[in-house]
């Protein structure tokens, strides 16, 4: 663990220090979401343990809150989840080859620790990148979610805050800098264009998983990039 902290340069650990913050921030919201809709008190702060994935927490809580089957409830959250799947493919490296890392780094593994390991450029500063967000976000959010349960009764319109709009922006600033790939970029519009279409039609969380399909942009655009540069080089 300390060759992890040696390993972050101060640029990097400023950057995963915001976002913890802004993490903390979104956790108390859901902690004050929780309570106020008159669920019990230790249910944020146990989902928040053995969950840890804000857009499920959120999913679960807002559906039995407005009277859904806490079944229906349970099968969403893993629908939204389903994302984890290609996200341990991309980043299974950095969880090392022991059982018990593979199992604490999975449980780590949200938006936002995939993807400041995936902005690093060699093994040992993404395996830094990863472990230090991922335990630094898991900290910051339980603290987050304790702080918002209690207060609960004073934090009652999050949305008045504009909290619900701290993950979407977080996860932007993290994945700008990926833009500059031209295939990268290709697949990011093509998954922004299938969630956008689907939105409308689909439960909450499908769209985002349909958007996955970007990917395959991204390969077709990069078979052809090859034969594009043949082609110019003959002539």
């Amino acid at each position: 663990m300390r060759s992890i902290w040696r390993t972050l340069d101060r640029g990097l650990a400023r950057d995963i220090a915001l976002v913890c913050l802004a993490d903390a921030v979104v956790g108390v919201s859901f902690g004050a979401i929780t309570v106020s809709s008159g669920l019990p008190l230790w249910l944020p702060m146990l989902l928040s343990l053995v969950v840890f994935a804000g857009a499920a927490q959120f999913m679960f809580v807002g559906l039995v809150a407005s009277g859904g089957n806490p079944i229906a409830a349970v099968v969403a959250g893993l629908l939204v989840n389903a994302r984890h799947l290609p996200f341990g493919f991309a980043v299974g490296d950095v969880l090392g080859d022991r059982w018990a890392r593979r199992i604490v780094g999975s449980h780590l593994m949200i938006d936002e620790t995939v993807a400041f390991a995936l902005a690093q450029r060699d093994a040992e500063r993404r395996r830094a990148a990863y472990w230090a967000c991922g335990v630094g976000l898991f900290v910051c959010w339980n603290v987050g979610v304790v702080l918002g349960a209690f207060g609960g009764t004073v934090v009652t319109d999050t949305d008045a805050f504009g909290l619900d709009a701290a993950f979407p922006a977080v996860l932007l600033a993290l994945v700008l800098p990926s833009l500059k790939d031209p295939a990268t970029r290709r697949a990011a519009l093509a998954g922004v264009v299938i969630a956008l279409a689907t939105a409308p039609f689909l439960p909450g969380g499908v769209p985002v998983l349909l958007a996955l399909a970007g990917v395959l942009v991204s390969f077709v655009g990069k078979q052809a990039e090859p034969a594009e540069k043949a082609k110019e080089a003959a002539s």
